[in-house]
């Protein structure tokens, strides 16, 4: 039986989350329509392409491998 709620999807989902943010932001369209909001719910969107933007690095090399240890090790 698997868990409805478990670390590693919610470490997946933020992970996604950060870098939908901060593809968003280099859209100027998006940008003003949907990170426009600093504050409030939709401010966490913006702090996520903030970090995204950031710390792309470190973002992108979590990202491989979290992708690795779904790919081969779950």
């Amino acid at each position: 039986m698997t868990n409805a709620y478990s670390f590693d999807g919610l470490l997946v989902f933020s992970l996604l989350v950060i870098c939908t943010c901060a593809y968003m932001s280099r859209i100027p369209r998006l940008k003003q329509w949907f990170l426009s909001e600093k504050k409030g719910f939709l401010g966490v969107f913006y702090k996520a392409s903030v970090i995204g933007t950031r710390l792309h690095i470190p973002v992108a090399l979590t990202c491989v491998l979290m992708g690795v240890y779904v790919l081969l090790l779950k």
